[in-house]
């Protein structure tokens, strides 16, 4: 196992947050109802068997089966999500019977979040993904497995020699393989360069925010907060009282350089460093006098797919070549069975199909031929609506 570097890549604040209606609802109009209810469910099926491993390997990494809110914040945005759900349950969409919706008054007692318009919860779960996969990687050292970290691959031959080896060269020497598996999400294209636009990777932003009181506030619930379809934040309470909190994409999603196609995590994106100062005490009931404080801020990249969904499977045109990369951000529910399923397609020469991951998430040609980019659009869309920034 090649590792380019090692406790960098620890940037996910660690929420297991099965999507159950906001994309289902979206990838209905690009691509019907039974591959939004394939992701749903796959989605949905990731949580249980997550917690499955660590219950069964006993793994200490803060995991909690809890649920999810999501916070709608405006009128629009809770019409939308609403119209989403109810769409999805009218079509039978099986994860749906775990949603449940609040409106108004309702939604701000569930909720706790100030001047929110409607809410909707479902299981969700949170954990420390560091400590997570340190024990599995020491269940891996243990049965044999060559763990080389700072060690960057720079390039892979395409194709295998004469005797069905593929030649990886790193900063240490060249290694040769029978097959690999590209888990390298954001920073794909350095080394397919057949992924330049299709996986982009995106820098993010997260914080840590520790409560100025002994006990803290009680937060029960894990959290979205939407403000709207591109802005939003993550909230996820530790343990300990403190919260991890993803997002301030209201700070800095207009400046398109400082986010997109940007992999300069050594730095914070200076326009948002102090969106979470007093993010508690202004979204929160029952935070004003809590005293908390931002005390983390940093950065993380994320690999981001063009069309927005993930590619898994074989890498097009390269024989004996796996990808499990592109998970926009949300790859928490997903990359568990996706890993899985590629992992069975190589030990156990299984088809895709047979993997039990979503049809519309192979890896294929047609897919690296589309010069669709979601993500720009998006961009471009919200620009147009805002009007040009002072």
């Amino acid at each position: 196992m090649l590792w380019g570097y090692w406790t960098q890549r620890f940037d996910t604040g660690g929420h297991l947050k099965p999507d159950p209606y906001n994309r289902p609802s979206s990838l209905v109009a690009t691509h019907g109802i039974e591959a939004a209810t394939e992701c749903a469910e796959f989605e949905a099926r990731n949580l249980p068997a997550v917690k499955s491993v660590i219950e069964a390997e006993g793994i200490d990494c803060d995991f909690v089966l809890t649920r999810a809110v999501d916070a709608l914040m405006s009128d629009a945005i809770c019409d939308r999500m609403k119209s989403g759900v109810d769409m999805l349950r009218k079509n039978g969409v099986s994860v749906m019977k775990d949603v449940y919706y609040a409106h108004g008054a309702e939604a701000e007692q569930l909720s706790g979040v100030k001047g929110v318009k409607g809410c909707l919860s479902y299981t969700a779960g949170h954990l420390f993904p560091y400590k997570l996969i340190l024990h599995l990687l020491s269940k891996a050292l243990d049965a044999g497995v060559n763990l080389q970290t700072h060690t960057p691959v720079e390039a892979v031959t395409e194709t295998p020699d004469e005797d069905g080896y593929l030649t990886l060269t790193t900063s240490r020497g060249k290694v040769r393989a029978a097959k690999i598996v590209y888990a390298t999400n954001g920073y794909t294209s350095s080394l397919l360069p057949e992924f330049v636009d299709k996986i982009v990777p995106v820098r993010g932003v997260c914080s840590h925010i520790a409560p100025g009181k002994s006990p803290a506030p009680l937060l029960p619930h894990s959290y979205i907060i939407r403000w709207s379809d591109t802005e939003y934040e993550y909230l996820i309470p530790k343990l300990d009282g403190s919260i991890v909190v993803g997002g301030a994409r209201s700070a800095y999603y207009h400046d398109l350089p400082s986010w997109y196609n940007n992999v300069n995590d050594d730095k914070l994106i200076e326009s948002a460093k102090s969106h979470f100062d007093g993010y508690m005490q202004r979204v929160f009931h029952g935070w004003e006098d809590s005293g908390a404080y931002t005390s983390k801020v940093w950065t993380g990249i994320m690999g981001y797919s063009s069309d927005g969904l993930p590619h898994i499977g074989v890498v097009p045109g390269r024989q004996n070549q796996f990808i499990i990369a592109g998970f926009n951000g949300h790859g928490m529910p997903q990359i568990f069975l996706s890993a899985k399923g590629v992992a069975s397609m190589i030990m156990e020469q299984l088809s895709y199909q047979s993997t039990g991951i979503p049809r519309i998430y192979e890896a294929t040609q047609e897919r690296l031929d589309c010069s669709k980019n979601t993500i720009l659009e998006s961009w471009k869309t919200v620009q147009k609506g805002q009007g040009p920034r002072l």
